[in-house]
């Protein structure tokens, strides 16, 4: 986020808060873990492919008996999704479409055979979803965004970790999307999250928290 605390600008192409080391980083995380989750808004407005980008670590999953790159995740409460997103392109991943009840039948016709599309409940219930996700294999799944997504897996406590990176400027417009939306979290100024990891990567700042007794450092 920029140092304001915001995701992007309120209009114009995706802002771009990380950089080239960063990303790298964020690849390394992505192939440690069993699957990857972002929101129906971060698929409509940035169309990401959530895939392992470097060969080597795609190569390393496979050694391990994986497959390239984790499980694609995102969750839809009108299932109002693209098929043709980079995010349904088969091949490396399998992706689940989690999704509201009353969008279930919507939501399949749509996306036919690109994806699995499992009934999440009515508003979506991300308990459910991480319950299912947990039959499914799931150990270790990454939350990358958006906004309103975060929101949901922080006010709930169903989070273990927060890495959080802070982009060396400021947006200065309140219509832009924020890091997180307002609601209730575990975490206030009786109850504070432990700081794990301070880290300056080239001209951004990596902040690594722990959430709960489940943290792993490393």
């Amino acid at each position: 986020m920029s140092i304001d605390g915001y995701l992007d600008t309120p209009t114009g192409p995706r802002l771009l808060l990380s950089n080239q080391a960063d990303s790298d980083r964020v690849d390394e995380v992505r192939a440690g873990c069993d699957a990857i989750l972002v929101g129906a808004n971060t698929i409509r407005r940035d169309d990401p492919r959530l895939l392992v980008r470097s060969r080597a670590r795609r190569q390393a999953r496979v050694a391990r008996g994986t497959t390239p790159s984790p499980v694609r995740v995102t969750l839809t409460g009108r299932g109002d999704l693209d098929p043709a997103a980079h995010v349904f392109a088969g091949g490396e991943a399998e992706t689940i479409v989690y999704t509201a009840s009353s969008a279930l039948d919507r939501t399949r016709e749509r996306i036919g055979a690109a994806a699995q599309v499992v009934d999440a409940g009515d508003p979506v219930d991300l308990p459910r979803l991480l319950e299912d996700l947990d039959s499914r294999g799931v150990r270790r799944l990454m939350v990358e965004g958006g906004g309103l997504v975060l929101t949901g897996f922080l006010a709930g406590g169903l989070a273990d970790e927060l890495q959080l990176v802070i982009a060396p400027f400021l947006v200065g417009d309140s219509r832009a999307p924020r890091f997180v939306r307002d609601g209730s979290f575990p975490w206030d100024r009786e109850h504070p999250a432990r700081l794990a990891e301070v880290r300056g990567i080239e001209d951004v700042v990596l902040l690594r928290y722990a959430l709960s007794d489940r943290f792993a450092p490393g």
